[in-house]
C-alpha cells in the first residue's frame, strides 16, 4: 500500500505538535501506516507491546484536530482504540485542535 506523502506529511505534522503538547513515553500514539509517536509523561515503555496504545487512521486523525469529531464520538464508534489506564487522549487532542491547523 502506498502512502500519499502529503498525508504523510500532515501526519508527521500533527504528531510532532502532539508531541510538544503532551511530551512523554508512556502511551504509543500510531497512526498506520504513516507513522507512530510516543508520548504523555509517565513511566517509559522500552520494549514489546506497550501498555497503553491508542491507534487510528489518518482521517480519524484529521477529524480529531478539525474538530469535527470528539474523542469520545471516535472510541464510541471504533474508528479510534484505545487501550491502558493512560490512553485516553481526549485533554491532548482537545487542546491539539486549538493550535494545530489544518491544510488543504
Amino acid at each position: 500500500m502506498a502512502r500519499d506523502p502529503l498525508v504523510l506529511a500532515q501526519v508527521k505534522a500533527i504528531l510532532e505538535q502532539i508531541s510538544m503538547i503532551a511530551p512523554g513515553k508512556s502511551v504509543e500514539l500510531r497512526v498506520p501506516p504513516f507513522a507512530a509517536i510516543q508520548c504523555v509523561n509517565g513511566p517509559k515503555h522500552t520494549r514489546g507491546t506497550p501498555p497503553n496504545v491508542v491507534e487510528m487512521n489518518a482521517d480519524t486523525l484529521f477529524d480529531l484536530i478539525d474538530g469535527s469529531l470528539t474523542w469520545q464520538q471516535g472510541v464510541h464508534d471504533g474508528a479510534i482504540q484505545a487501550s491502558g489506564e493512560r490512553a485516553d487522549l481526549s485533554s491532548v487532542f482537545q487542546a491539539a485542535a486549538g493550535t494545530i491547523r489544518m491544510t488543504e
